[in-house]
């Protein structure tokens, strides 16, 4: 993905970013805002560029080994729960994004809003002509596409 967006990856523990970017070793990082916030990269690398270049979903993941073992009506709690978390964890994630954003804003970082997003995805079609090949994958790829 890096390399058709027309960047070099360098993969690096996330915890020697910090002291990579401080010796020009990397140009910087990609980031979301709490990341870039609370890890002091926005004081070496002082332009955050907003692009949607990738979107990394959350989940809620439970083992089915141990699901199958529970009540049906432990099930409905743990399932009522995680419905309910939802939008509270949203809630604090959102909140979260704008006191980063507004720290580093305040630090006199320079943020790049990148309206036009279609030539990221043009630079998806290769990667995905590569390694989206069975039905399946086909599929959901399209599905992802098709969200607004």
């Amino acid at each position: 993905m890096m390399q058709a967006l027309g960047t070099s990856a360098t993969p690096m523990a996330f915890g020697e970013v910090f002291a990579a970017i401080e010796a020009g070793i990397v140009d910087g990082a990609e980031n979301n805002w709490p990341s870039y916030e609370e890890t002091k990269h926005y004081e070496l690398a002082k332009y955050y560029s907003i692009d949607e270049h990738s979107l990394v979903p959350g989940g809620l993941i439970f083992s089915k080994t141990v699901w199958v073992t529970l009540s049906p009506e432990d099930q409905h709690i743990i399932r009522q729960a995680a419905k309910e978390s939802m939008a509270y964890e949203r809630k604090l994630w959102d909140a979260r994004e704008l006191q980063s954003r507004a720290i580093v804003e305040k630090a006199g970082c320079i943020i790049n809003d990148v309206p036009d997003k279609q030539p990221f995805s043009s630079a998806m079609t290769p990667v995905y002509d590569k390694f989206v090949t069975t039905p399946t994958l086909k599929d959901l790829v399209k599905r992802i596409q098709a969200v607004q």
